[in-house]
């Protein structure tokens, strides 16, 4: 039986390490029907991270335990699964999973160091400039791909491999993909309860 979901998402993020889970966050708690698609192959899951901004010291199953729970609080769907094709469709992006697949206006890929999907969708990419990163998926400024709805953060759009860094290409793209939905610049500013 093919498990998927006929409901067309407004972002489909693609990889729960630091820059998908964060992504996650920032697009749930907009409000925006979020799912989170994850393998489980993220390389933070070998880190022992002591240079996160505001974390003493964590490991990096950890980091990824807590992104993932802090995306499902704001109401981020969390599938586990392993997305074998991304497609541009009249209805959206298509993305198929090894259990069924999904379709959402937005696609962001935050797949750290594996581009293999981004080539097999047409999604350009270009010689990576990390050690050991040999390719990376090519973005303009905001995180835009070649193909229109997909974005790409993190890793696997060239920013340096420290989660902090990530994270934050994460936060970034993100809040780019919420205001292009929204149609004006998006802001996410909480304040101390009294």
């Amino acid at each position: 039986m093919k498990r998927g979901s006929a409901e067309m998402h407004d972002v489909i993020i693609i990889g729960a390490g630091p820059a998908g889970a964060s992504a996650a966050l920032f697009t749930a708690k907009a409000g925006k029907a979020t799912l989170l698609i994850d393998s489980d192959q993220s390389m933070t899951k070998r880190a022992w991270i002591e240079n996160h901004y505001g974390v003493m010291e964590i490991t990096g199953p950890d980091l990824i335990q807590i992104g993932k729970e802090q995306a499902k609080k704001f109401g981020a769907e969390l599938v586990e699964a392993k997305v074998t094709d991304l497609q541009k469709s009249e209805a959206g992006i298509v993305v198929k999973t090894e259990t069924g697949e999904f379709t959402g206006k937005h696609v962001i890929l935050a797949t750290g160091a594996l581009t293999e999907l981004a080539e097999k969708a047409g999604i350009a990419t270009v010689e990576g400039t990390e050690p050991r990163i040999k390719t990376i998926i090519q973005t303009d400024a905001t995180g835009k791909t070649n193909v229109e709805g997909v974005w790409a953060a993190g890793t696997v759009a060239g920013v340096s491999v420290h989660t902090i860094i990530t994270a934050g290409d994460g936060a970034k793209v993100a809040i780019n993909v919420i205001s292009e939905l929204n149609g004006q610049r998006y802001v996410d500013h909480d304040v101390l309860k009294a």
